[in-house]
C-alpha cells in the first residue's frame, strides 16, 4: 500500500472513529443518567478523570518508540525493530505496574474525598479498581502494538479495533442499563469490549508481523527521546483532567455529572476539529526541515485560513444548539438542573479558545519546540490550577470553567506572538484578523439562530432537524461573509474543493 493510500485510509478511519466515539459518548451517559442518576454518572466521570492523571507514568514512551521505529521500518531492519519493540514492551510493563499501584491507592482514598449516599465505600473502592483495568490493559497489551502500527503508518488498524471496542462497550452499557443491573456488575461485563480490542490487534500483529520477537536484546537507548515530550504531556494532562477533579473537590458529584454532559458535547466537537488537523504537523515538519520557506508560507497561510473558517461554522452551530441539546438529552433527569445559559457560554467559549490556537500549536509540534515552550505551558497550567482553586471554591463549576477559559486565552495570546517570531517569521496581522473574524462569526451564527429558530425542539429527532437547519444557516453566514469581505482568500476554499472533486 502506497503512502498516499495509507494517508487516505488513516484519515478516513480516524474520522469514522471520531464519529463513532462521539455518538457513543452521547448514548452511554444518557442511559447511565436515566438508570442510575446524576450521582453515579458524576462518580464515574470523576474517577475516570483521576485515572487519566495516572497515564503520565507512560509520558513520552509512545512518542519515543514511534520516532525510533521510523528508520528501521523504512530500511526493513527486522533486528533493530525487534530490539526497539522489546525495549518499549519492557518499559510499558514497568509503567503498567506503577499505574496499577496508583489506581489501588486511589481506590483506598477516593471513597473518603467524595460525598455520595448512593453507593457505599466498598462499592466505590471496587468501582475504581474495575475502571482502572481499562488503563492497565493499555500498558500490558495495546501500547506496544500501537507504537509499531503508528510508526508503520497503519493507524487505521488501531482505529478499526477501537471502533469495535466502542460499539461493543456501548451495546453492553445500554442493554445492562435498561435491565437496571448493578453498576459494578455493568462495568465488569463492559471489560469484555477492551479484551476484544486487544485480541484484534494481537491477531493482526501475529499475521502481518511474523518476524516480531519479544526476546531480543532490548535497545533502551532508542527510548532516550521520551523525556523531550514528557513535560508537555504532563501539562496537557493537567489541562484536560483538572476541571473534573477540581469540581469533585469543591462541588458535588451532581455538578460533576453536569460538567460531564457539557464536556461530552465539547469533546465530540473537538474530535471533529481534530480530524482537520491530525497528521498535518508531519507535513509542515517536512517543509521546515527542507527549509522550503515559500511552500511552507503558502501552505501554512492556506491551512490557517481554512481551519478558522471551519471552526467558525462548527462552534457557531455548537453555541446555537448546545442548550436545546442538553435540554432534550437530560429530559426526565430531575435531580439537578442541567440547562444553564452560563454553563453553555463558558463551555463553548473554552472550546473556541482551545481551538483558536490549534494552527499555532500544530507548529510547536512540527518544529519540535517542546523545551522552548515549557515556561508558557507551565503558566497556562498554573492559571487553570490556581484560578480553578480560587474561583472553584467560590463559584463551583462556573468558576472552574472561567479559569479554564482564561488559561486557554493566555495560550492563544502567547502563541500569536511566539510562532511568528520563532517559526513562521510572518506578520501576525493576518492571523489576528482570522481569529477576530472567527469570534465574530461564532457570535453572529448564534444570534441569528436565536431570532430565526425561537422554538426549541422537544425530542432528539426534532433536534437533529434543528441542528441541520442551524448547520445550513451557519454555512450560509460564514461563506457569505468570506465571499464578500475576504474575496481573495475565499478562492482558497473553491480551489481546494475543486481539487478534491477532481481527485
Amino acid at each position: 500500500m502506497g503512502r498516499t493510500s495509507k494517508f487516505v485510509l488513516n484519515s478516513a478511519s480516524t474520522a469514522l472513529l471520531q464519529v463513532v466515539t462521539m455518538v457513543a459518548g452521547f448514548i452511554t451517559p444518557r442511559f447511565l443518567l436515566m438508570a442510575y442518576g446524576s450521582d453515579v454518572n458524576g462518580l464515574i466521570s470523576s474517577i475516570n478523570q483521576f485515572i487519566t492523571y495516572f497515564n503520565l507514568v507512560e509520558a513520552g514512551l509512545s512518542s519515543a518508540a514511534v520516532y525510533s521505529l521510523y528508520k528501521p521500518i523504512a530500511e526493513n531492519d527486522h533486528g533493530k525493530i525487534n530490539r526497539i519493540v522489546t525495549a518499549a514492551r519492557n518499559f510499558y510493563i514497568k509503567s503498567g505496574f506503577i499505574f496499577v499501584g496508583l489506581v489501588f491507592v486511589l481506590a483506598i482514598v477516593y471513597p473518603w474525598i467524595t460525598h455520595t449516599e448512593v453507593l457505599d465505600h466498598q462499592t466505590i473502592f471496587l468501582l475504581v479498581l474495575v475502571l482502572g483495568v481499562n488503563g492497565a490493559l493499555e500498558f500490558f497489551t495495546l501500547a506496544k502494538y500501537r507504537a509499531l502500527l503508528t510508526a508503520d503508518q497503519k493507524t487505521y488498524v488501531i482505529s478499526f479495533a477501537s471502533i469495535v471496542y466502542t460499539i461493543l462497550n456501548t451495546v453492553i452499557v445500554v442493554v445492562m442499563s435498561m435491565l437496571r443491573v448493578n453498576i459494578l456488575t455493568l462495568r465488569v461485563v463492559a471489560l469484555l469490549s477492551i479484551f476484544a480490542r486487544s485480541m484484534i490487534l494481537f491477531v493482526y500483529i501475529k499475521l502481518n508481523y511474523k518476524f516480531i520477537r519479544y526476546d531480543a536484546d532490548p535497545d533502551y537507548a532508542a527510548m532516550d527521546k521520551r523525556w523531550s515530550a514528557l513535560y508537555l504531556q504532563i501539562v496537557q494532562t493537567v489541562q484536560n483532567a483538572s476541571p473534573a477533579v477540581l469540581i469533585t473537590l469543591f462541588s458535588t458529584l451532581k455538578m460533576v455529572s453536569v460538567y460531564s454532559v457539557y464536556n461530552m458535547v465539547m469533546s465530540g466537537i473537538n474530535g471533529i476539529m481534530s480530524v482537520f488537523s491530525t497528521g498535518v504537523s508531519a507535513g509542515f515538519g517536512e517543509l521546515l526541515v527542507k527549509d522550503d520557506r515559500r511552500a511552507f508560507t503558502k501552505a501554512y497561510r492556506d491551512f490557517e485560513y481554512l481551519y478558522y473558517v471551519m471552526a467558525s461554522v462548527v462552534y457557531g452551530v455548537t453555541l446555537a444548539t448546545i442548550l436545546p441539546f442538553v435540554h432534550v438529552y437530560t429530559h426526565g433527569v430531575t435531580d439537578v438542573e442541567y440547562t444553564n445559559l452560563y454553563f453553555a457560554l463558558l463551555f463553548v467559549l473554552n472550546g473556541v479558545f482551545y481551538n483558536l490556537k490549534t494552527p499555532q500549536g500544530m507548529l510547536v509540534i512540527a518544529a519540535g519546540l517542546y523545551k522552548e515552550t515549557r515556561i508558557q505551558s507551565t503558566i497556562q497550567a498554573a492559571i487553570l490550577l490556581v484560578g480553578g482553586v480560587i474561583l472553584g471554591f467560590k463559584f463551583g463549576l462556573i468558576g472552574v470553567m472561567a479559569a479554564s477559559c482564561l488559561s486557554n486565552l493566555y495560550r492563544c495570546i502567547d502563541l500569536l506572538f511566539f510562532i511568528p517570531k520563532t517559526v513562521t517569521h510572518l506578520s501576525l496581522g493576518p492571523t489576528f484578523k482570522n481569529m477576530i473574524e472567527m469570534l465574530f462569526m461564532v457570535a453572529a451564527i448564534a444570534i441569528v439562530s436565536h431570532f430565526i429558530f425561537s422554538t426549541w425542539p422537544g425530542s432528539l429527532l426534532t433536534w437533529l432537524l434543528y441542528g441541520a437547519c442551524n448547520l445550513v444557516l451557519g454555512l450560509a453566514i460564514v461563506l457569505g461573509f468570506h465571499a464578500v469581505f475576504e474575496h481573495k482568500s475565499f478562492h482558497i476554499i473553491i480551489d481546494r474543493l475543486n481539487s478534491l472533486l477532481g481527485r
